[in-house]
Formats: C-alpha cells, sequence, structure tokens
C-alpha cells in the first residue's frame, strides 16, 4: 500500500466523525441553524481554525458567504454576510471552473488565494481545503477549511471533506427548494386570507359571517347567481336570515338600481294580500278611496320578495303563477292588465314539497319558484359561526348606544356556543342587545348577562356529556354521536353529513364502517 493510500485510508473514528457530521445535516430542519452547526462541528473534527461556506449566483456570476465560525467570535457575521465577489477570482473560482477541490498548504504562496479581503482581520489564512458543493446539475457553492491547527491538511482531510460536501450541498439544494415551497405556500395563503376577507367583507353585513363549511357553500351558489336575474327560492328556518340574502343579492346584482319590495304573504288576509301585490283601483271595495298601486308594479324592472310564500292562500297561488307565466296581473276592480317585469325571490320556512303533497302549494307554482333554490343553514349548524356573529352583534349595539365593546367572557362564550338556538341568528341578535344593556359600561359580559334558558342549555350539554372510560373511549363515543347526528340532519346524504362535520366525504364513510354505524 502507497503513501497516498495510506493517508487516505479511513479509521473507525474518521468514520464517526463523519457519522456525527452527516447526522447533524439531516437532523435539523432550520437552515441557518443547521449550517452554524455543520460548521462548528467541521471545525472541531478537523482540529481547523474556522470554517466557512460560499453559495454561487450564476445569474449574477458571483459567489457570497451565508455562514461562518470564526467571524461570529468577533462580531464580524453581519460585514461577512454581505461580502460577494465575482466567481472567476480566487480560490473558490478555481474550484468552480476546474470542478475539483484543491489543498493549499501555504496560502501565502498560491496566487489562487484571493487576497482583496480577508476573511478575518485577526485570523490570517494560512492554509486551507476547498471542496466544491455539488449537486447532480450544477456547483451550488464551495465549502472552506481554514488553518489547520495541528499539523497540516492531509489528503485524507480533503477525502473526509469532499464526502461531506456532498451531503451538505443537497442538504442546502432542499433547503432552498423547500423555502421556494414554503414561499410559495405562505403567498397562496395570504392570496386566500385576502380574497376571504374581501368576500367576508363583501357579505359580511348585519350578521352574515361566512365561517362554517356550510355557509361558504351558501356563499358560493350565491356568487353564481347575483350577475343573473333568475328566480330564487330561499328556504330556511324563521331567523335565519332569508331577506337578508335576497337584498343582498338584489344589491349587488345587475338591478341594484332598481326597486326591491318585498311583502309577507302570511300576514295578510287573502283580499289584503291581493290589493298589496296587484294594486286596486278607486271603490274596488269599501275604503278604496283612490287607485293604488301594487308591489309587483312598484317593481316593475326591478326585484319582487314574497317571503313565506308556502303561507300564500290557494286562490292567490293562482293568480301569482299567472304574472310568473305572462307576466301580466289585473289590479283588484280594474279590467285592464298591466304587464310588469321582475325578478322574483321567494323564501319559505316549510317544506314545500311536503305542502304540495298535502294539497297546500301548487305543483305548477312550486316548479315555477324553484329554479335555483338556496338553503340557509339554521344556526346550530354553523356554531363555529356563532363567536363572531355575537363579536358582530355587540359592536353594532355598542355604536347604537356610544359605548365600548365588551369582550364576551370563555364561560359566556361556552354559554352561548353550547346553545341550540332555535330563533337563529335573530335570537342571537336579541340576546346580544339584552346582556349588553344588563352588562352596562362592563369591558367584560359575563355568562351572568345571558338568559337563563341560555344557561340551563349549558348545564344540560355539561351533565350529557359522559366522561367515563378512557380518553380514547370517551373521543370514539363523542365522535360516534356526532356522525349519527350529522346524518340524521342530512337525512342520511353523506356527502351532506361530511359537509356538517367538517371532514372528507371518504373520512366519513371510514368512520361509518369503523363504528358500524347503519345509515
Amino acid at each position: 500500500m502507497g503513501t497516498h493510500d495510506m493517508e487516505t485510508c479511513f479509521t473507525r473514528q474518521d468514520l464517526e466523525l463523519l457519522y456525527e457530521v452527516s447526522t447533524s445535516i439531516h437532523a435539523i430542519k432550520d437552515f441557518d441553524e443547521m449550517l452554524q452547526v455543520v460548521l462548528h462541528k467541521i471545525k472541531q473534527v478537523f482540529r481547523i481554525d474556522g470554517a466557512s461556506l460560499a453559495l454561487h449566483e450564476p445569474d449574477r456570476k458571483q459567489f457570497y458567504f451565508i455562514q461562518t465560525i470564526e467571524m461570529q467570535r468577533d462580531g464580524g457575521h453581519q460585514d461577512l454576510e454581505k461580502m460577494h465577489f465575482p466567481d472567476h477570482l480566487g480560490v473558490a473560482g478555481w474550484v468552480l471552473q476546474n470542478n475539483q477541490p484543491v489543498l493549499i498548504p501555504d496560502a501565502s504562496k498560491d496566487e489562487r488565494v484571493f487576497n482583496k479581503f480577508s476573511l478575518s482581520k485577526e485570523l490570517p489564512t494560512k492554509s486551507m481545503i476547498c471542496v466544491p458543493l455539488r449537486t447532480p446539475k450544477a456547483i451550488i457553492g464551495v465549502l472552506y477549511a481554514i488553518n489547520k491547527l495541528e499539523g497540516s491538511f492531509s489528503t485524507k482531510d480533503l477525502r473526509l471533506l469532499e464526502i461531506l460536501s456532498a451531503t451538505l450541498a443537497m442538504a442546502i439544494e432542499y433547503a432552498k427548494h423547500y423555502g421556494m415551497l414554503k414561499q410559495y405556500a405562505n403567498s397562496l395563503e395570504e392570496q386566500n386570507r385576502r380574497l376571504l376577507s374581501e368576500l367576508q367583507q363583501r357579505f359580511e353585513v348585519h350578521g352574515l359571517i361566512a365561517s362554517s363549511s356550510s355557509m361558504r357553500q351558501l356563499i358560493s351558489l350565491m356568487e353564481k347567481v347575483i350577475h343573473v336575474t333568475t328566480t330564487l327560492l330561499i328556504q330556511g328556518e324563521t331567523g335565519t336570515g332569508k331577506e337578508l340574502i335576497a337584498k343582498m343579492i338584489h344589491y349587488n346584482g345587475p338591478l341594484k338600481d332598481k326597486p326591491f319590495v318585498a311583502e309577507n304573504c302570511g300576514a295578510l288576509s287573502e283580499n289584503l294580500l291581493e290589493s298589496e301585490l296587484f294594486g286596486h283601483v278607486k271603490g274596488a271595495f269599501t275604503g278604496a278611496i283612490s287607485d293604488k298601486k301594487g308591489i309587483f308594479e312598484m317593481a316593475d324592472g326591478g326585484t319582487v320578495l314574497l317571503d313565506e310564500i308556502g303561507e300564500m292562500p290557494p286562490a292567490m297561488q293562482v293568480k301569482l303563477l299567472r304574472v310568473l307565466q305572462e307576466g301580466q296581473f289585473r289590479p283588484v276592480g280594474a279590467s285592464h292588465y298591466i304587464k310588469v317585469n321582475v325578478r322574483i325571490m321567494a323564501c319559505t320556512n316549510r317544506n314545500l314539497e311536503e305542502e304540495m303533497a298535502k294539497g297546500h302549494f301548487r305543483n305548477d307554482l312550486y316548479y315555477r319558484v324553484n329554479v335555483f333554490p338556496l338553503t340557509v343553514p339554521p344556526l346550530r349548524e354553523r356554531k363555529e359561526d356563532i363567536p363572531r356573529l355575537a363579536a358582530h352583534f355587540l359592536k353594532e349595539f355598542s355604536n347604537k348606544f356610544s359605548r365600548a365593546v365588551p369582550r364576551l367572557t370563555s364561560a359566556a362564550l361556552e354559554a352561548i356556543c353550547a346553545y341550540n338556538w332555535p330563533g337563529n341568528v335573530r335570537e342571537l341578535q336579541n340576546e346580544m342587545e339584552r346582556a349588553l344593556t344588563l352588562a352596562g359600561s362592563k369591558k367584560e359580559l359575563s355568562e351572568e348577562y345571558l338568559s337563563t334558558k341560555i344557561l340551563d342549555s349549558l348545564d344540560n350539554h355539561t351533565t350529557s356529556f359522559n366522561r367515563r372510560g378512557t380518553l380514547r373511549q370517551v373521543t370514539e363515543r363523542i365522535e360516534k354521536e356526532m356522525v349519527q347526528e350529522a346524518l340524521e340532519k342530512a337525512a342520511g346524504n353523506r356527502s351532506r353529513a361530511s359537509d356538517l362535520l367538517g371532514i372528507t366525504r371518504q373520512g366519513l364513510l371510514n368512520k361509518i364502517k369503523r363504528y358500524n354505524i347503519k345509515k
């Protein structure tokens, strides 16, 4: 075995040291921390004054130092970060051009050493090893080992650094790609946050909050129908904000400069409702002392909202159908027809299909108004919206009463989130106004200012919570109950149930199978 072979023969200690440094490269996720630890270990392993690393910028044809150990001792780290030099100069330039490492035992006698700057005024370069940082595509930089403390650099030192540089180069390359991906992900996140903010600013009026998945789906449908004049059927329980949604669609759409006229079909008798919808002429009935326009005539060119259309008397349904089919109507007591062009929106808290089956609602009218259905979810199915809704109403009423906006305590927040809100958003709005009135100028709104029904609901919720068993058993029990409840609410529709739970459809199917739920 020759002298060269003996110099490059690795001992067990060399391999252990090599393993130690390589492990440091992969063990630390933070890029800056990884470089600092690795270069510090290289300094210890090779018993040298310092180690440094310069990355190559091919577009600018230059190198720049990104990390050193020795410069941190004398406070020169910030200056070194700014050090750039052309990629054809110095030892780094030579390594790049020749694509091979170099060992320089005496820096003072080697013309390749670039003396325009020194790595440290207190640390003149006497000897060095410089190896390329190679990836499969290119040389991305160089790794320096500066000044052997005892003896001289050997061929074995050079070989060890080459092996380390290959691992370090790939780690740097991965970190660069990770940084780009992270930057891209942050950009997407910021863009998504901005778009969501714009969407919420557009629709977050008088309590229409869109954090929950069910409300985001509703807003997505609203977006599709805003810019057209399609007939709408808005369904939902009392207090969910159906009329608000109708107004928002109208005032953001092509008819926003035209009239918006609403009438509650269940609040008036049949004769009065007919007069309100179609108008009447003088003398049509007792009290008709002059002609009166109905809402269809007043809304010509705009939108008519027929609220609670499910409560409309059967005879009126026939007359309304004529308006929808022919675009004309006859005022009460008149002998002439009036032609109008209006967009129809209808709201109902009833199931119109069930009403048809009972004979209370005409099939032909149903299919005329049910062109584009929108369903507003009840508040109990969008509880993640409750905190923001409550904060919105507190701010609204605080401004109205010229008070500072109080903060809901955690106990009060827990209570309103546990309550099922049968009156939906309207009930929450009333509750916040009541609580604010009771709290006066208090900075915090605690549970003592909430209604008894809400506190009782919290007590029942806490009592019904079964904590027996291990954490896993309790968690599985709750999860199974939530899945069963979601399936019941969705009437067995698994896509709808998965939306209510905030999971994928496949995730729901997995849980159904896991808990052997028969649905």
